[in-house]
C-alpha cells in the first residue's frame, strides 16, 4: 500500500505543530505517536513526565522519527517550554472541552495528550490555551488519539479539492495555488516608467 501525498510530502500548510504526551509509560504507544507525527510532518515531539523504554519504542517507531524530528523531554509541567507564540492545546475527554470537528486549529500549535490510564494533570491543563475532545463514547489509545488530531489539523489547514456531493472522489481537481505578482514597490516603479 502506498501512503503519503505527493511522494510523501504533506500538503502545503502555513505554520507548524508539535505533539506530545504527559505521563506516558508504554513504549509502543510512544513509538506509534512519534511515528505518526513524523508521517504528518510534525516539527517536533515531546514528553512530560514520561517513563518508557526508548529501546522498546523502536519496535513501533519504524520510521525512526528521532532521526528526523526533534524529541524534547520535560520532567514535569514546570519545565515545559514551547516556542514563542506556540499555542498549547490539550486533548482530553472533558465535558467543557471543544469538540475537535468544531475547533479552529492555531497556525502554531503544540498538542498534548494525557497518559494511557489517566487524564492530563491539573498543572498541564492550567497551561493549555484550549482543550479539545474527540467526540467518542470513551477514550481511545494515545497513538490513535494523536493520529486523529493530526488528521483533523491536516483536513482543516491543508489544501485539498472540495468534497463532491455524491459518494466518490473529488468532482473537480484542486485549483492551482494563488499566484502573486511583483511586490508593490516594483509595480509602482514600472508605472512611473522606471527600469
Amino acid at each position: 500500500m502506498r501512503c503519503g501525498l505527493d511522494g510523501g510530502k504533506t500538503p502545503n500548510m502555513r505554520g507548524y505543530f508539535g505533539i506530545g504526551v504527559e505521563g506516558i509509560s508504554k513504549a509502543m504507544n510512544a513509538g506509534s505517536l512519534f511515528r505518526t507525527a513524523h508521517a504528518f510532518g510534525a516539527s517536533f515531539v515531546f514528553t512530560v513526565g514520561a517513563v518508557y523504554s526508548k529501546r522498546e519504542m523502536e519496535n513501533s517507531d519504524t520510521s525512526k522519527s528521532r532521526g528526523h524530528i526533534p524529541l524534547y523531554e520535560f520532567a514535569n509541567a514546570r519545565e515545559l517550554r514551547l516556542p514563542v507564540g506556540c499555542t498549547l492545546v490539550g486533548v482530553e475527554l472533558l465535558d467543557d472541552a471543544i469538540e475537535l470537528p468544531s475547533f479552529h486549529h492555531p497556525p502554531a500549535a503544540a498538542y498534548i495528550l494525557g497518559p494511557e490510564r489517566g487524564a492530563l494533570s491539573p498543572e498541564i491543563q492550567a497551561l493549555c490555551d484550549f482543550t479539545v475532545k474527540i467526540p467518542t463514547r470513551f477514550c481511545v489509545n494515545v497513538g490513535l488519539a494523536g493520529a486523529i488530531v493530526m488528521y483533523d489539523r491536516l483536513l482543516s489547514l491543508g489544501r485539498f479539492a472540495a468534497r463532491p456531493l455524491k459518494a466518490g472522489g473529488p468532482a473537480a481537481p484542486l485549483p492551482p495555488p494563488p499566484a502573486f505578482g511583483a511586490p508593490l514597490w516594483e509595480k509602482k516603479r514600472r508605472r512611473r516608467g522606471g527600469a
